[in-house]
C-alpha cells in the first residue's frame, strides 16, 4: 500500500503541471516508464499491479467507464491516491489481501551470445562495382567461436556480433552498411568515427595500455602518447560507452548472454551493467595482466578493476595473469578470493564474481583442410626443395618490440658461434608480420632486426648457405600452413604475450603434414615436432614438452636450439604426441563453449538474487542481496513495537551505534538518550552486546541506569547499573593467556603496522593497518602457530576482517543472545513478543541465527514473536534486513521511542 500511495503521488507531482491531468486522474497519467513521460492503464494480472501503456485518450476513457461504473465520480477527498481509486467501489480492481508469490516461471533457454569486440571478425573491401563487399575472417578467433557455438547440437546457439569496422565508413553509406551487415553476417555496427577511433585505439589502447600490460612503464624518452594522457582517457570512456550503447540497442536482458573481449573494452562491463543490472556479462582479457607492481601505476587503477568486477565472469589465458589481477584487486580495493570445488571467485558487494582460467585454442580443421590447398601444396614443395639438405627453424612473429625477435636472431648467431657442427646444415626462417603501429621506436627496432640478419649472414653464410632469411610481410594461412609443415622446430622468444598460437598451428600441420607423407612413405619418420617457447608467453603452461627459456638469456635460448636440433626422433615424437593430444581437444571451438556454458552458470546464480545500483560514474557498482533480503522499514517495526508487552532489544556497539572506523569512539548524546529511554520503559529489556571490555562500556553507560551490558561477547553480564557484574564461568584458568601473549608479542615486532589489545578473558592482535598481502600472510602464519600450541586449552583462536584473537571455548554473542532469551522467558513467563537486534559485523551474525531461529523453536519460545534481525550496511548477511550505516540505526530507535509516546497519548 505504501508503494502505491507513493507512486500515486509522484505520478500526481508529475502530472499537476499539465493540463489534461485532473484531480482524480492525477495517480494514473501520466506514468514514467523506460525514461519517457508515457500514460498508462493499471490493470491486475495474476493479483500483480501492472502498467499498460496507452494514449492519453484511451487512458482518459478508462478513467471515465471506471468512474462510471462507481456510480460518478466521488469526491475528492474520499480518495488520496491509485490505491484507493482501485479499490473504491463494489468490484475492487485491486484485492489488497496479501497473496502468495507467484513460483517464477522456468527461464527460457538461452538464445543468443553478444560477441563484443574492438573490430568485427570481417573483411572488408570495396569492390569495382563501388559497393562495399564483406567476407567473413576465417583466421579470427571470434568467428571460430562462432562456429563452435552454432554446431552445438544439444543447445542451438545464436551469435551476434558487435563492433566496429577496420576501415573508414563515409558517413552517408553508414546506415545501409549497417543494415546490410546486420542482416547477412548478424553484426552490429558500432560507429566511432575518424577522431574518436584514433584517440581511443591508436592513443590510449595501442600507445599506452598496451605497453604497460606488457610490463614496459613510461620512462625516458617513451614518447608524448606514452604517459597516461586524460584526454586520450577521456576518449576511451566514450569508446567503451558506445559500445555498450549499441549492446543495449540490440540486446535482450532475459534471454542473452554477453561476451566482452581484450583490453580495448576493459571499462565495457561497467558502463553495461549500469544499463540493466541484470545483464548477464562474461570478459576475457587475451593479453597479459601486469603485476601489481606494475598495474598500481595506473592512475585509473581502482575505475578499471571496478569495472571489470561489474561482470559475471572474467577469464584469462593463464593463472598467471588470474594470480595479478586477484593480487590487484587484495591490494587496491581489499578483496580476497575464495576457491571452492576447483572454482575461483570474489565476493564484491554481494555478487560472486568468477574467474575463468582456460587459454583459448586453433581451428584444428581449418588447418588440417589447408594442407590439401593447392597453393599450400606448391609451397610446400618449394619449401622442401629449397631447404632439403638442412634442418630448418622457424619464427613467425608480429613486428613488436615484445616479440623478441632480435633475441631471437642474437641467440641463433650464438649457436652458430658456439657449435660448428651445425653451421651449413641449419637455417633460421623468420617471418615478421606488418606491425599496427609505427613511431621512432619501432623504426629502431626493425633496423636492428635488419642489420641482426645482414651481419649472420655475412659472417656465417657462404656460397649455397644462407642461415637466415627475412620476410618482412604478412604470410598468408596457405603459405604459414606449408612453413609449419616443414620446418622441424619453431621458436618464439616473446618476452610477453598474452597467449601467442603459434605453437598450437604448428604442432597440427606438422602432425599432418608427417602423416601426409608416411601415407606415401610408409618408412619415412614417425610424426614429430620440437618447440622451443619463451617461458613469458601464455601458451608456455600447456606445453610441458617444450623446451622452455628464458628469451633475456641469450645462451639459455641457443643451447635451447642445439637441443631441439639433435634430439632423437624418438623424443620428439613422444613430446609431439602429447602436444597434439592437447591441442586437438583444446579447439577454439571448445574453448569459446567452455566459456559459455560457464558464464550461463554462474550469471544463473547471480539472477537469484536482488540487485541494486550504487555510485556514480566508474565507481558503480551492483549489490546483490537476498530476495528477502530488505531494507528495515520505520513504519513496520514502529508499528509492531507499540502492540508488544514483552520486547527484548540487542544491540551491537561499534559500527552499529557509533561508526566503526570514526575517531571518536565514546557514544554520542543522541545514542545515550535514545538508550536511556528505552531501557527505562518497563516492557523492554535492553543489552548492549560487544567485545569491548567491562571497564570502558561501565564508564560509557553509567548514566543508562535500567540498560543492560554484556562485555567482551557474553563472558561479563551486568543488567543494570546498579547490579553487579558476574562472570559466565568463574572456574576459567587463563594460564594459556601468557603463552598466546608471547607468541603474538613476536609477529607484532616482525609486522609494521600490527599491535596488541588484551582483555580480562581474551587477547587480540589487530592487523588492518598492515599490508594486505603481507598481514594476511602473517596473520594465516599466526593462527597455525596459535591453534598447534593451544591445541590442548580450552580456547578458540578466531580470525576475522584484520584480526586474531584467542578467546575461551563457548564465549560468543549467539550464546549471549541464546542465554538472554532464556532468562526473559523464565522472567516474564513466556519469551519475548517483539525481538530486535543489530549488529555489523562477523561476530553478530551468530546473533542473527540464534533470533532468527525462535519461530521455529520446537519449546519454550512463542511461536509468534516479531523478530527484526537488522545488519548494518548492505552487505550478504544472515540477518532479514539492513540498515545503511549507524545514524539510521539511532534514527529507527527514536521513532520506536515516539511510537509509544504517541500510542499512549
Amino acid at each position: 500500500c505504501k508503494a502505491r500511495h507513493q507512486s500515486g503521488q509522484a505520478a500526481r507531482t508529475r502530472g499537476s503541471a499539465s493540463p489534461a491531468a485532473s484531480p482524480v486522474a492525477g495517480g494514473v497519467v501520466p506514468c514514467e516508464l523506460l525514461d519517457k513521460d508515457q500514460p498508462c492503464i493499471f490493470v491486475v494480472l495474476d493479483g500483480l499491479l501492472c502498467a499498460l501503456p496507452c494514449s492519453r485518450a484511451e487512458a482518459h476513457s478508462a478513467i471515465k467507464r471506471r468512474m462510471s461504473s462507481l456510480g460518478g465520480l466521488p469526491p475528492k477527498s474520499s480518495f488520496r491516491d491509485l490505491g484507493d481509486l482501485l479499490t473504491s467501489g463494489t468490484k475492487p480492481l485491486w484485492d489488497p489481501t496479501p497473496r502468495p508469490r507467484p513460483e517464477p516461471a522456468e527461464r527460457p533457454q538461452i538464445s543468443r551470445m553478444v560477441l563484443v569486440s574492438n573490430h568485427l571478425p570481417l573483411h572488408c573491401k570495396r569492390g569495382d562495382s563501388g559497393k562495399w563487399e564483406f567476407e567473413w575472417d576465417q583466421d579470427a578467433l571470434l568467428h571460430q567461436v562462432n562456429l563452435g557455438l552454432a554446431g552445438v547440437q544439444d543447445q542451438k546457439w545464436k551469435v551476434l556480433h558487435v563492433g566496429s569496422l577496420s576501415v573508414d565508413i563515409p558517413e552517408e553509406e553508414l546506415d545501409e552498411v549497417a543494415n546490410h551487415l546486420l542482416e547477412h553476417f548478424n553484426c552490429a555496427v558500432v560507429n566511432l568515427g575518424p577522431e574518436l577511433k584514433n584517440n581511443y585505439y591508436r592513443g590510449f589502447c595501442k600507445q599506452y595500455l598496451w605497453p604497460i600490460f606488457h610490463y614496459q612503464l613510461p620512462l625516458g624518452d617513451a614518447g608524448p602518447l606514452s604517459y597516461f594522457d586524460k584526454n586520450m582517457w577521456t576518449a576511451y570512456l566514450s569508446a567503451n560507452k558506445k559500445y555498450a550503447d549499441k549492446v543495449m540497442e540490440v540486446l535482450s536482458p532475459a534471454t542473452d548472454l554477453v561476451w566482452a573481449h581484450d583490453y580495448h573494452l576493459l571499462v565495457f562491463p561497467s558502463l553495461l551493467r549500469r544499463r540493466c543490472n541484470q545483464v548477464r556479462c562474461g570478459y576475457f582479457l587475451h593479453c597479459a595482466f601486469p603485476s601489481s607492481e606494475i598495474y598500481r601505476t595506473i592512475p585509473v587503477r581502482d575505475e578499471i578493476l571496478k569495472a571489470l568486477l561489474n561482470a559475471d565472469m572474467i577469464g584469462f589465458h593463464t593463472f598467471d595473469y588470474a594470480r595479478h589481477f586477484l593480487s590487484c584487486c587484495s591490494r587496491i580495493l581489499g578483496l580476497e578470493f575464495e576457491s571452492k570445488r576447483g572454482h575461483i571467485g570474489l565476493d564484491y558487494c554481494g555478487r560472486v564474481v568468477s574467474i575463468k582460467i582456460r587459454p583459448a585454442g586453433v581451428h584444428v580443421d581449418r588447418l588440417l583442410s589447408g594442407l590439401h590447398w593447392p597453393e599450400c601444396e606448391w609451397r610446400a614443395g618449394e619449401l622442401r626443395a629449397q631447404y632439403a639438405d638442412k634442418q630448418l627453424l622457424l619464427g613467425i612473429d608480429d613486428f613488436d618490440i615484445f616479440q623478441g625477435t632480435n633475441l631471437k636472431l642474437q641467440a641463433f648467431e650464438c649457436l652458430l658461434r658456439l657449435h660448428e657442427d651445425v653451421r651449413g646444415r641449419v637455417c633460421l626462417l623468420q617471418v615478421v608480420n606488418p606491425g599496427r603501429s609505427r613511431g621512432k621506436l619501432m623504426d629502431d627496432y626493425q633496423n636492428n632486426i635488419r642489420e641482426q640478419v645482414q651481419r649472420i649472414n655475412s659472417t656465417f653464410g657462404f656460397e649455397g648457405y644462407e642461415p637466415v632469411t627475412l620476410l618482412e610481410r604478412y604470410v598468408p594461412l596457405h603459405e604459414r600452413i606449408a612453413m609449419y609443415g616443414v620446418a622441424q622446430c619453431v621458436i618464439v622468444t616473446a618476452v610477453r604475450d598474452g597467449l601467442n598460437l603459434v605453437p598450437y598451428e604448428y604442432i597440427v600441420c606438422r602432425h599432418a603434414a608427417v602423416e601426409l607423407q608416411r601415407g606415401k612413405d610408409p618408412q619415412s619418420e614417425p610424426p614429430n615436432s620440437m618447440l622451443v617457447v619463451s617461458e613469458f608467453i601464455g601458451c608456455s603452461p600447456s606445453l610441458s614438452g617444450a623446451i622452455r627459456v628464458n628469451p633475456w638469456n641469450i645462451e639459455n635460448v641457443a643451447d635451447g636450439m642445439y637441443s631441439a636440433l639433435v634430439l632423437p626422433v624418438g623424443e620428439r615424437s613422444v613430446r609431439h604426441l602429447k602436444h597434439y593430444k592437447y591441442v586437438a581437444k583444446h579447439t577454439a571451438q571448445n574453448w569459446g563453449l567452455s566459456f559459455a556454458k560457464a558464464l550461463e552458470r554462474v550469471s544463473s546464480t547471480n539472477l537469484h538474487q536482488r540487485c541494486y545500483g550504487l555510485g556514480f560514474g566508474l565507481n558503480f557498482r551492483v549489490v546483490a542481496m537476498d530476495p528477502n533480503f530488505r531494507k528495515l522499514e520505520t513504519e513496520v517495526l514502529c508499528t509492531k513495537y507499540a502492540i508488544a508487552q514483552n520486547r527484548l532489544i540487542l544491540l551491537d556497539y561499534d559500527g552499529t551505534l557509533v561508526p566503526s572506523m570514526s575517531i571518536q569512539t565514546n557514544p554520542t548524546r543522541e545514542v545515550l538518550s535514545v538508550l536511556d529511554k528505552l531501557s527505562k520503559d518497563p516492557k523492554n529489556i535492553v543489552y548492549i552486546v560487544s567485545g569491548r571490555g567491562r571497564t570502558v562500556l561501565h564508564e560509557w553507560f553509567s548514566g543508562c541506569k535500567q540498560l543492560g551490558l554484556k562485555a567482551e561477547h557474553g563472558f561479563f553480564t551486568r543488567e543494570n547499573a546498579d547490579a553487579a557484574w558476574t562472570v559466565l564461568r568463574t572456574d576459567e584458568n587463563f594460564g594459556w593467556m601468557s603463552v598466546a601473549k608471547n607468541i603474538i608479542e613476536e609477529y607484532t615486532e616482525t609486522t609494521d603496522g600490527s599491535y596488541i589489545e588484551e582483555k580480562e578473558s581474551a587477547i587480540v592482535w589487530h592487523y588492518r593497518d598492515v599490508g594486505t598481502d603481507f598481514g594476511g600472510f602473517q596473520a594465516k602464519e599466526l593462527l597455525d602457530h596459535l591453534e598447534g600450541v593451544l591445541a590442548n586449552e580450552p580456547v578458540e583462536v578466531v580470525g576475522g576482517k584484520g584480526i586474531i584473537e584467542v578467546k575461551p571455548q563457548g564465549v560468543s554473542k549467539g550464546l549471549s543472545a541464546e542465554n538472554l532469551i532464556a532468562a526473559v522467558a523464565k522472567l516474564k513467563g513466556g519469551g519475548p513478543d517483539f525481538l530486535l537486534c543489530i549488529g555489523d559485523d562477523r561476530s553478530d551474525e551468530e546473533m542473527f541465527q540464534v533470533v532468527e531461529a525462535i519461530n521455529h523453536s520446537a519449546e519454550g519460545q512463542a511461536p509468534s514473536t516479531e523478530v527484526f534481525a537488522c545488519t548494518v550496511g548492505q552487505k550478504p548477511s544472515k540477518a532479514t534486513y539492513y540498515l545503511n550505516d549507524p545514524f539510521e540505526v539511532v534514527k529507527v530507535l527514536e521513532e520506536a521511542v515516539i511510537s509509544t509516546s504517541t500510542e499512549a497519548q
